[in-house]
């Protein structure tokens, strides 16, 4: 099973733009059957205790959300996905922008939340913030995200947010039980895995999971200081604010 690394762990193997692409390509196609992953169905249910705890920890994540969102305050979601979490903003009151580059997961967040967001399809690895938003939330990208370019994402995170603005940061943890049944997660010296949909269609991504400490440090030097929190078992969340 993968552990957080350690500083004195063996450079990883880097990720070149054909697993990015295939990356997004595996997202556009997984889009109608992205929900039940998050739901715990199918090849993701792992029984009812594990559900369960799901979603109990998800509650905890929701209620740290809660506390760092505020009402009628502007917020972008980078990687939006299906809107799983654009509910729960528009739920506490914000005016969110919404950042994609799958424009069938984008049709399903239309689907979910309506026109009551603004959309934006473009891949993060290469979009710039035209504006200042008063929160940066980002949920379940920051493992999709290869070390060599990581620091370009934290860069893009911070200059997304006004002076003294809040950042939120949610991912899963190295749990192989918060995957599908038939997935194996990335050993110890590698960033990618192998995802299959449930047509049986196979797919390489970056599946990189990184320890608080870690996290914390990536975001320091682009001036935004983030508290790292971990439920139980299943998520690793962070909350800050960049400094002024």
């Amino acid at each position: 099973m993968p552990t957080d690394r350690d500083a004195g762990d063996a450079p990883l193997r880097a990720v070149g733009d054909a697993v990015l692409a295939e990356q997004l390509a595996y997202y556009r196609a997984r889009a109608p059957e992205y929900d039940r992953w998050f739901n715990r169905e199918g090849r993701y249910d792992r029984g009812e205790a594990s559900t369960a705890a799901w979603l109990a920890e998800l509650d905890v994540v929701r209620a740290a959300l809660a506390a760092t969102i505020v009402s009628g305050s502007r917020v972008v979601e980078l990687a939006a996905g299906t809107g799983l979490w654009t509910r729960e903003l528009l739920a506490l009151g914000a005016q969110v922008t919404v950042i994609d580059a799958a424009p069938e997961m984008l049709a399903e967040l239309r689907a979910r939340v309506g026109d009551t967001v603004d959309v934006v399809v473009a891949d993060l690895f290469s979009w710039t913030p035209a504006e200042r938003f008063d929160a940066t939330v980002s949920c379940f990208f920051m493992s999709h995200v290869p070390d060599e370019r990581f620091d370009a994402f934290a860069a893009t995170v911070a200059s997304a947010l006004r002076p003294g603005g809040s950042v939120f940061l949610l991912d899963g943890l190295a749990e192989p039980s918060s995957t599908a049944d038939d997935h194996e997660l990335p050993l110890s010296g590698d960033q990618t895995m192998r995802r299959r949909l449930d047509d049986g269609r196979e797919f390489t991504i970056v599946k990189r999971f990184r320890g608080d400490a870690e996290l914390a440090g990536a975001f320091e030097p682009h001036g935004i200081d983030l508290d790292v929190r971990r439920s139980s078992t299943y998520f690793q969340f962070a909350v800050g604010t960049r400094r002024p």
